[in-house]
């Protein structure tokens, strides 16, 4: 029974049994988080979509700039275009055939801001995607993380159920041994094989998920479903609190990409407004161009300037509702960016108490691995010394086992909450 013993206080320093190596390669966290940000397909589209703001912000510069055309035509009559009488019996006619053509440029002078403003825009634009590029690269951080840690919580657990089989190798000789010196019944060699089987059991289950969870990770990350493994082993010590992680909601507030995407909502729905009422207004324009035809059998060509004022008189009805429309729009960012403010510094202190919550929950889950590690230890020597029943025993290594992954799942949980809270507080 000593040997039971023996093999539990080697798995409580971590000593375990070494799992075979499944994985060409192992990944730290961070290795992890660094691949997912340089492989995974929603930051890349991310960066994609930043290319096409930026594209859309040079394609509006380029409004500022004068407008180039070319034309160019003919036509061919039956007969002359324009008839002429010289006097009786004496007719004539011209233009049965020409052609026209030519090149002119126009710069706008004043649009009523409507290009200024339309520039604006397009920064904001590409404002709005670097601020979504944020939150998809905070978004894939934050399920790397997860499906790393689930990975860890996975081979946790066939360390445990590795170290219990042992444990019950060595409780079955002892219990046939028993047995067969007529010590105890077979009932006790029963209890032990069926204990053996639902470990079995539980391998299954454990190893199941533990190569879901290394392909979703692989693949998320970007590389194929088995070469992927994970370089981290849970030890029996209390991590460092989480009071150097807090941030006043108040000075963390417009470091978050949530806050900003508000901000810059708020400014385009301005700019729109503004757009909207230099559409109502007179637009000037100068121009000029080389013109040429040969109306009459003769090239002719020359130069030209103009300018044009076009004033809109009958858009003005609907224009004004869409300026109405577009104040209202205003008004709606402006009571968002207050509402939704308010939610995101309340969304900061609920993921800080969380944070305060799964510590706790590693504390808790860390003393009853002690309790149950003492438990198991006395039911052995009660065993042994013939004042306990093999159920104790079996039920005190089924606790020990329950304490032991109880804490790993808070351990990953409270390293997950912490990456919620740094998200959550701009970092």
């Amino acid at each position: 029974m000593r040997t039971i013993v023996k093999y539990m206080l080697c798995l409580s320093v971590g000593c375990g049994v070494q799992l075979t190596a499944l994985a060409q390669r192992t990944y730290t966290l961070d290795e992890c988080v660094q691949e997912a940000l340089a492989n995974n397909a929603l930051v890349k589209n991310a960066e994609n979509s930043l290319s096409a703001a930026r594209y859309a912000r040079e394609q509006a510069f380029t409004n500022y700039f004068p407008s180039l055309s070319a034309s160019g035509g003919g036509f061919i009559a039956n007969k002359g275009t324009l008839p002429m009488s010289l006097g009786p019996g004496m007719e004539m006619s011209l233009m049965k055939n020409g052609v026209v053509g030519g090149v002119s440029a126009a710069l706008p002078l004043f649009t009523g801001g409507q290009i200024v403003n339309g520039n604006r825009l397009a920064k904001v634009g590409v404002e709005v995607s670097k601020l979504q590029k944020r939150q998809s690269e905070n978004e894939v951080v934050l399920t790397a993380e997860n499906y790393y840690w689930k990975v860890v919580v996975m081979k946790e657990k066939l360390r445990t159920i590795a170290a219990i089989e042992e444990q019950l190798a060595s409780l079955l000789k002892d219990v046939q041994a028993s047995v067969d010196a007529g010590l105890t019944t077979r009932n006790d060699l029963l209890r032990v094989r069926l204990q053996q089987n639902e470990m079995k059991s539980s391998r299954v289950e454990v190893e199941n998920g533990l190569r879901h969870f290394r392909r979703a990770l692989a693949q998320y990350i970007g590389h194929p479903g088995d070469s992927v493994d994970v370089a981290f082993a849970v030890g029996d010590t209390l991590p460092l609190r989480p009071d150097a992680l807090y941030a006043a909601p108040e000075a963390s507030l417009r470091q978050t990409s949530e806050y900003g995407l508000l901000q810059e909502n708020l400014r385009a729905s301005r700019l729109r407004y503004n757009v909207s009422l230099g559409k109502n207004l007179p637009t000037i324009a100068i121009g000029g161009g080389y013109m040429y035809h040969n109306l009459m059998d003769r090239d002719h060509s020359f130069w030209m300037g103009f300018a044009t004022v076009s004033v809109p008189l009958s858009g003005w009805w609907g224009g004004s509702r869409d300026m109405k429309k577009q104040k209202m729009e205003v008004r709606t960012a402006e009571n968002n960016l207050v509402n939704q403010s308010e939610l995101l510094t309340l969304r900061m202190l609920r993921s800080w108490d969380e944070v305060n919550d799964a510590y706790k929950q590693v504390e808790i889950a860390l003393e009853s691995i002690g309790q149950a590690k003492e438990n198991l230890r006395l039911n052995t020597d009660y065993y042994a010394a013939g004042t306990s029943t093999m159920s104790d025993l079996l039920d005190a290594q089924t606790l020990y086992r329950q304490s032991r992954d109880k804490y790993v799942e808070s351990l990953a949980q409270y390293e997950v909450k912490k990456r919620e809270y740094l998200q959550a507080t701009g970092r």
